[in-house]
């Protein structure tokens, strides 16, 4: 059987800027051919009602290829459209207070930059971790740069998955293995490719998966 670290490997964020017009839910289905083992829906522009129709494609999509279907943000629309999980930022609700309103198995990803944040996102519930940015990244400007040693330091802190982000591509791949780092999140080199399904499945070869 698959365990979490397994299926967060490859770690899919399908972006509505860098997807040559591609629709989210088009960008997400071809990473899932390519073999991504977990998708997230982020999607800060969209009203609620339209994030969750989004939602639903891909919960529909995820199911169909055995993948993990995670949302950025909203427990609203995660727990609403059947999600199996939610990712939470530092803004956000607290992991303490979505692990008491969420189901049993309902999976909790929180953000770490520190070995501090993330031991207390492992005490307060938190299922995994993405930790980052490790390399500079266009997605969400401002961001600071930990740098391999920085996550290095993350991961050696807890015991929880950890999911590198940020500025991740294909050469970067080993040296963020040798932290220890259980996989890595996507948004750009992904989504940014100009053909999604053959840049997955390049991510997967060089993360060792077959």
């Amino acid at each position: 059987m698959r365990t979490l670290a397994d299926r967060l490997r490859l770690y899919v964020i399908p972006d509505p800027a860098q997807g040559y017009g591609r629709p989210m839910a088009e960008q997400a289905r071809l990473a899932l051919e390519g073999g991504a083992g977990a998708i997230q829906l982020r999607h800060k522009e969209a009203s609620s009602r339209d994030l969750y129709e989004e939602a639903l494609e891909f919960r529909k999509l995820c199911r169909l290829h055995g993948a993990l279907f995670i949302v950025n943000d909203r427990l609203d629309i995660a727990l609403a459209a059947g999600a199996d999980g939610v990712h939470l930022g530092a803004e956000d609700l607290s992991v303490a207070v979505v692990r008491r309103l969420a189901p049993k198995d309902f999976i909790i990803g929180a953000t770490a930059r520190t070995p501090e944040a993330a031991v207390e996102a492992e005490k307060t519930g938190a299922d995994y971790l993405g930790v980052g940015a490790v390399f500079p990244t266009r997605s969400k400007k401002g961001t600071r740069v930990i740098g391999p040693e920085g996550l290095r330091e993350v991961v050696q802190a807890v015991s929880l998955p950890c999911v590198a982000i940020g500025g991740i591509t294909v050469e970067g791949v080993p040296e963020i293995l040798r932290t220890g780092a259980s996989g890595v999140a996507v948004i750009g080199a992904v989504a940014g490719a100009s053909d999604i399904r053959a840049a997955t499945m390049n991510f997967m070869r060089k993360l060792h998966v077959t």
